[in-house]
């Protein structure tokens, strides 16, 4: 079994077709993706012993004992650390076997992540159903997050191999499966929730296992449809860029892997990533209840007058102006909403250049003694 697994195997011929690759990437991204939807199952199983009604912990119960605990119910925030668990085993382990896939081949590890990925939905759904959320943090947390990391990077890297002349689009293709995961699983999560949903049961077991082995199913699709291209390949009639050197922005020199993390650069990018990615992954992680909770699960909805045109509001922006307020919470000085959604309100009909900077400035300078008064 070994050696079917190895990077050998999958050298591609000289009549294989490149375009095959990217729907095997998808076939693995698309599942590792519902990480990002597992928001979803938060509420659900704050509930996973009193079903219809949380039952609260102790007040002055620590947070291990959450851990062991068959007598009261989670609570979002212990819960949302599996999340945290997710993209920090995730980073690690691309870190840690990033080099490890190069020499291994994408169809080994595509064939690894789906074991840890599944197998920790497996483990997970374990612990629900033995109310044991350290099951739950090893299994989808660690495990599955170390299948999160090998199933990112094996198919962004054997794309850019593939397209070296469409780097962009091969990466975007990959990140597209990633993020759609959650798109298609959450739904499917919520369905299948609703489906297994018993008197004595919330369904997320069940929804876990299920879930697992349709998951399984693509990602081995997917890690055993992998091909990567011969020593030296390169597209029919393509020629990498002559004038590479003279673009500032291309560095010449190699940095080994070993040596990368003691450059500026790397540090510097690292920085840059790691708050960009928390602050989309903190509210993502959450994004599931803040819309039950907050939002009662329905979309906004803004009620305007009859005789009110789309014509009246494209040229007034009167709903650009209401719409601002849901962007700043409710204070007992309202004046500071009103004032902020009333100063946005222009720049964004500036944005959309439907007023000029002398128009902006002096709808600014008219409303501001009306606020202040």
């Amino acid at each position: 079994m070994a050696g079917f697994l190895d990077k050998e195997r999958i050298i591609a011929g000289p009549t294989f077709n490149r375009w095959l690759v990217p729907p095997a990437a998808l076939c693995i991204h698309l599942c590792i993706g519902m990480a990002y939807g597992f928001s979803v199952f938060w509420l659900p199983l704050t509930k996973s012993l009193g079903i219809t009604n949380s039952v609260a912990c102790p007040a002055d119960m620590s947070w291990i004992n959450m851990l062991f605990t068959t007598t009261c119910d989670w609570d979002k925030p212990i819960l949302g650390w599996m999340y945290t668990l997710f993209f920090v085993s995730l980073g690690s382990s691309a870190a840690l076997w990033g080099g490890w896939l190069e020499r291994a081949g994408p169809r080994k590890a595509g064939v690894v992540s789906a074991v840890c990925w599944c197998g920790g939905l497996v483990m997970s759904a374990i612990g629900v159903y033995t109310h044991q959320l350290w099951l739950m943090w090893l299994g989808s947390g660690v495990i599955g997050g170390i299948g999160l990391g090998l199933g990112y990077i094996s198919p962004v890297s054997t794309l850019i191999k593939w397209f070296p002349d469409r780097r962009g689009m091969a990466t975007g293709m990959a990140i597209m499966g990633f993020g759609g995961g959650a798109m298609i699983g959450s739904p499917l999560a919520d369905k299948l929730m609703k489906f297994y949903a018993t008197p004595t049961s919330v369904g997320v077991w069940e929804t876990f296992v299920t879930m697992a082995a349709i998951y399984f199913v693509f990602m081995i699709v997917g890690a055993l449809s992998y091909r990567v291209p011969p020593t030296g390949w390169k597209p029919s009639g393509w020629t990498p860029p002559a004038n590479a050197a003279a673009n500032t922005m291309i560095t010449m020199r190699h940095v080994h892997l070993r040596n990368a993390h003691r450059t500026p650069q790397f540090w510097l990018l690292w920085g840059i990533l790691m708050l960009n990615v928390s602050a989309g992954i903190g509210v993502i992680g959450m994004a599931s209840p803040m819309l039950q909770e907050i939002f009662g699960g329905r979309l906004i909805r803004v009620r305007v007058a009859s005789d009110v045109t789309r014509a009246i509001l494209r040229s007034d922006w009167i709903m650009t102006h209401e719409m601002f307020h849901l962007g700043f919470p409710d204070t007992e000085a309202n004046w500071i909403g009103e004032g902020l959604s009333t100063y946005m309100e222009p720049l964004a009909r500036a944005r959309a250049g439907q007023l000029g900077a002398e128009e902006v400035w002096g709808s600014m300078m008219d409303g501001l003694p009306k606020g202040v008064l």
